[in-house]
């Protein structure tokens, strides 16, 4: 039997090519899958972002029957930031492919759709493509919420095939995302006439660095399971480009506060809202789905345990699946190492990429008969 690899590389590298940071349009890569897939059904979920961009969620399925395993993957990748290599123009060197989304997850992507296209006739397939991943997760959101396709065919399993260098996830951290912002009077600054919209940011920073070192002290605030054990409250402020002659009429603080399941994220939510109102800050918050997380013994963690001969892991991380959690059982496997992922000169290896197919067929063929 023939390499697919070399398929992979063609599939993946096309897909690079395409310029889809989550602040661009998917549309063109939508339109290109939907080529890579005769045979499939394709349900097309086009709608227009905030920022007034085109974006598209794909599902796809042959086969009529529910209970097959759905694959996830995201279309679109983080900015490339600190490259030296042209990011779109993928390169094969070494045994790695490089290129913007080689890792994360371009390359899983193609690999996912060259095995699903290759399973056998009588084996239903899906796959659930998703857009604004590494932003807001509205592509899965908009696939659990309008799909009728995932309706009409419940999946026994969905695989989300992020980077986990092969080795079962059965869980990952969700988080929820804060925007605190602060406003004064732009003028310039060796006069009266301004106001300084730091001066009501700064004790609210105070306060954020006080959680911080909370979350990091505390070990009922803590979850041993993961690495590292607390979670992460990542703290941007941004006065937006004003010059230091200029008093800043604007100050922002952005925070992303990682939990996993075992962690109530209500009390830190709390804080950060009564912080907000003690210093007279607009507050923006925004949570995301559940933390996914399958016990050790689900038939679905012990089938891919036994496919990939890697025990089960979770993971820091946070992806689609706290979205896909609320259809059916997420496990999170896939080729490449997450160290790489939102990296300059980012890349996956070609060997994980060659390997993933047969655990993906695997899984497909084996998961209906397991939860059937």
């Amino acid at each position: 039997m023939s390499s697919p690899l070399p398929e992979i590389i063609a599939l993946a590298s096309r897909l690079i090519a395409f310029d889809t940071r989550s602040s661009r349009s998917n549309r063109a890569l939508a339109d290109f899958v939907v080529s890579e897939l005769p045979g499939f059904a394709i349900e097309r979920l086009d709608f227009t972002d905030p920022d007034g961009i085109e974006k598209s969620a794909l599902v796809a399925l042959r086969g009529e029957a529910g209970g097959c395993l759905a694959f996830s993957a995201h279309m679109d990748t983080v900015p490339p930031v600190g490259w030296t290599r042209d990011p779109f123009r993928p390169a094969v060197q070494d045994g790695r492919l490089y290129g913007l989304g080689s890792c994360d997850m371009k390359g899983p992507m193609a690999a996912v759709i060259v095995a699903a296209r290759s399973l056998p006739a009588d084996r239903a397939a899906m796959l659930l493509l998703t857009c604004d991943e590494e932003t807001t997760k509205a592509g899965a959101r908009r696939i659990v919420s309008e799909s009728q396709m995932l309706k009409a065919h419940p999946p026994a399993g969905i695989l989300v095939v992020e980077p986990t260098d092969l080795r079962p996830l059965r869980g990952h951290r969700s988080d929820v995302q804060f925007t605190a912002t602060a406003r004064g009077v732009q003028a310039h600054s060796s006069t009266a006439d301004g106001l300084n919209a730091n001066i009501a940011l700064i004790p609210f920073l105070s306060e954020m660095r006080d959680l911080y070192l909370t979350l990091r002290a505390e070990p009922q605030l803590q979850d041993p399971s993961y690495a590292p054990p607390w979670c992460d409250l990542n703290i941007i402020v941004d006065n937006h480009g004003t010059a230091t002659n200029i008093t800043p009429p604007l100050a922002t603080c952005r925070m992303k506060f990682r939990y996993s399941k075992a962690i109530d994220p209500v009390w830190v939510i709390e804080r950060v809202e009564a912080a907000a109102l003690r210093n007279g800050l607009e507050l923006v918050v925004r949570q995301e789905g559940t933390p996914p997380e399958l016990p050790v013994d689900h038939p679905f963690v012990q089938l891919a345990t036994a496919a990939t001969a890697a025990s089960p892991k979770v993971g820091a991380f946070g992806s689609d699946a706290s979205q896909f959690a609320t259809v059916a059982p997420t496990l999170i496997l896939g080729p490449g190492s997450m160290e790489q992922a939102h990296k300059p000169e980012e890349f996956t290896d070609l060997e994980q990429l060659e390997r993933s197919i047969p655990i993906f067929q695997h899984l497909a063929v084996e998961l209906p008969l397991v939860e059937g």
